[in-house]
């Protein structure tokens, strides 16, 4: 693949960007090729760690199969080569058509994590809402944005990631970091050394449980009983943090009435997890506070009373008096930049974004759309019909539940426009596909707020024949008239520039601190003793009245999963999916080589009794069905303890097999929309592959 290099040979400092972490690290030159990439020991996010993903990124970025030069689909259904040009023009004339028939609603837009979801993100955002569309869809449909609601609406901003290195106890719900985030885990494993506890709360034995002091493996969807019992030992003990609660919050005596019924008895009937287990992380956090922390992973997203059992976990933290101190959960201090976002809020809601009315909160609170309304939108069953959708980095056919949903919904538009590094599922059925460009190839800035520093990313090298993000939307704005006042800088330097303006620091400073810049040296705690908290009331809101609007209860509350409530038919096992790999990344770098051997297909994990009641022995294929699809895959069978009894795994991101086909889109927390992935009712039948 032609490339070319900034430099012939040397290393250039640059942030990786293969999941969310942006670690610091150094890309290595030789005659202009990057031939390894390795880690900054003096930046703070990673210091000097690499995972596989990050050590492969020269791999992935010059793989043969990467994209390269725009495809048109013809009329036989394959692709052909046409120019970047021609193809933005008839791109741009199709997006008039559309707005002439169907109105400037009728164009959408939707990105991904694999090209980025900070500075990359808001350049889509910014150029659908200058067109006249509220319509941009993200990835936070699925992931992410349930934690940041909840806890939003506890103390008006989430604190993320705790402060795992000064804590006396870390609790992660649902969370696997050592695969998901491992520099959070080499801070976690910092605090265990210096006599920290890790207590690990999953139904499966994952990695970071094998390393936990005490591992809880609780049934799925009941993790709020834990949380309001340990809530229910607080209060009986006298040891919450009273000065916390009298001072600062709202809404406590409602709470604490309401955790009365979660005595240890009952907290182990619902969860499955016996009483002495359960007393002795009981006691572990009374040794352990103020400073206890949790950390809620994207299981409990993906489950149907998610929203409430996180505000239940963000409940816990305040009791603990883990707010806002060294070795708690931080209130990050934001650094003052120029936003890209070109509406506020009561603009964006007057633009009648799809599907508002279905997950509210979550428009109020993202000022984005939810993809899972906006497929209906697509496919013509709502207010006004979609007719066209511009994607970047993002795989909605593989990710998002119901994926025959997503492909009708997909195939269905006038104008799909895909923009990616490798032809995917999603890919497939655009239109057009624009070749992406990737974390080596551009620039963007990255912010730190638990350590309050800004980080630049290095544009590396240009590979021929792929455009990056701001080069595409920019270049396409000013196709459709609105270039100049959207888009007016020449390239991404120059956004840099302008978004740092507020800030003070001179983008030419950072480019020559590969560790970044400290935007405030100011370390202050307990901010809350001498400013609001950004909630309504200006308090920790243990019961929230605003979420009365909203059909909520004030208080967060334990709803029992239905599977403990009543049989399904048909359907006597429960599959989880979503659980994290070390070397892959959803849907993403299973082009790479290395990894395929070492992962080379999906399995389905099953416990030993269950395979022995269905007479399936490991290796043998499956069948798996649920009440909206079924697939085919070859079965794992795990040792006693590796899952709980009745509950099976099967991981995504795959494309044969697409576990989405099993999901079912209409299966949500009622709040913020998220699907259920992590109790699903299946049935498991004997096959061939």
């Amino acid at each position: 693949m032609p490339s070319t290099s900034v430099i012939d040979n040397g290393i250039i400092p640059t942030l990786c960007r293969q999941c969310g972490q942006h670690c610091g690290v150094f890309a290595h030159v030789e005659n202009g090729r990057v031939t390894r990439i390795s880690g900054n020991k003096s930046h703070p996010e990673n210091q000097g760690m690499v995972c596989p993903k990050g050590r492969a990124a020269a791999q992935w970025v010059y793989h043969p199969k990467r994209l390269k030069g725009c495809l048109k689909r013809s009329s036989d259904g394959n692709f052909k080569t046409i120019g970047y040009d021609q193809a933005l023009d008839e791109i741009a004339g199709k997006m008039v058509d559309i707005k002439e028939r169907a109105g400037a609603c009728a164009m959408s837009a939707w990105t991904g994590e694999a090209i980025g979801f900070l500075q990359q993100e808001a350049y889509a955002r910014r150029f659908i809402h200058a067109f006249g569309s509220p319509n941009f869809f993200t990835a936070d449909s699925v992931c992410f944005a349930l934690r940041l609601m909840a806890y939003h609406t506890c103390q008006g901003y989430w604190s993320y990631p705790p402060d795992f290195e000064r804590a006396g106890m870390t609790i992660l719900w649902g969370a696997n970091p050592a695969y998901s985030h491992p520099p959070f885990m080499q801070r976690i494993n910092k605090a265990r050394r210096r006599g920290g506890k890790l207590v690990v709360i999953d139904p499966r034995r994952t990695i970071a449980a094998k390393k936990a002091d005490l591992f809880l493996q609780l049934r799925p969807g009941t993790d709020a009983a834990l949380a309001f019992g340990l809530m229910r030992c607080l209060i009986h003990e006298n040891a919450y943090d009273r000065d916390f609660v009298a001072s600062y919050s709202r809404g406590f005596e409602k709470l604490a009435a309401y955790s009365e019924a979660f005595t240890t008895a009952y907290v182990a009937q619902q969860t499955g997890v016996p009483e002495e287990a359960l007393n002795k992380m009981r006691d572990m956090m009374l040794q352990s506070l103020p400073r206890c922390v949790s950390f809620p992973g994207i299981s409990l997203e993906h489950q149907v009373n998610g929203f409430n059992t996180i505000r239940a976990i963000a409940s816990l933290s305040a009791l603990c008096g883990a707010i806002d101190i060294e070795g708690g959960e931080p209130w990050n201090k934001g650094i003052r930049v120029n936003d890209l976002n070109p509406l506020d809020k009561e603009q964006f809601k007057r633009m009648n974004p799809a599907g508002y009315n279905s997950f509210p909160l979550f428009y109020e609170m993202m000022q984005k759309c939810h993809s899972i309304p906006g497929l209906d939108y697509m496919l013509g069953q709502e207010a006004y019909p979609i007719k066209g959708l511009i994607y970047s980095g993002a795989n909605p056919v593989l990710t998002n539940p119901n994926s025959q949903k997503v492909a009708r919904a997909f195939a269905g538009l006038d104008l799909l426009v895909a923009r990616d590094l490798f032809m995917t599922e999603s890919a497939k059925l655009a239109h057009y596909v624009i070749p992406a460009a990737s974390f080596l190839e551009r620039s963007e800035l990255h912010f730190y707020p638990e350590v309050q520093r800004v980080g630049l990313s290095q544009k590396v090298l240009a590979v021929e024949g792929t455009w990056d993000e701001y080069t595409f939307w920019h270049d396409l704005a000013h196709r459709l008239g609105f270039g100049d006042v959207y888009f007016p800088w020449e390239d991404e330097t120059a956004v840099n520039r302008w978004l740092l303006e507020p800030s003070g620091i001179a983008l030419e400073a950072l480019m020559k601190s590969p560790e970044g810049i400290v935007y405030d040296p100011k370390v202050e705690r307990r901010k809350f003793e001498s400013r609001p908290f950004p909630t309504p009331s200006g308090m920790f809101e243990f019961a929230s009245e605003g979420l009365k609007s909203f059909g909520c209860p004030t208080i967060p509350t334990y709803e029992q999963p239905e599977y403990l409530k009543t049989a399904a038919p048909g359907f006597p096992l429960r599959m989880i999916t979503g659980s994290r790999k070390a070397i892959y990344y959803h849907s993403r770098y299973r082009e790479i080589e290395t990894f395929k051997s070492a992962t080379p297909r999906a399995l389905v994990e099953i416990h030993a009794g269950d395979a022995a009641e269905l007479n399936i022995a490991d290796g043998e294929a499956v069948r798996i069905v649920s009440k909206i699809g079924a697939i085919t895959i070859p079965v794992k069978v795990v040792e006693e303890g590796r899952i709980l009894k009745g509950f099976i795994e099967v991981p995504h991101g795959w494309n044969n097999p697409n576990v989405n086909a099993l999901t079912d889109d209409r299966d949500t927390d009622p709040v913020g929309g998220f699907p259920n992935m992590k109790i699903v009712p299946v049935r498991i039948e004997k096959t061939e592959l």
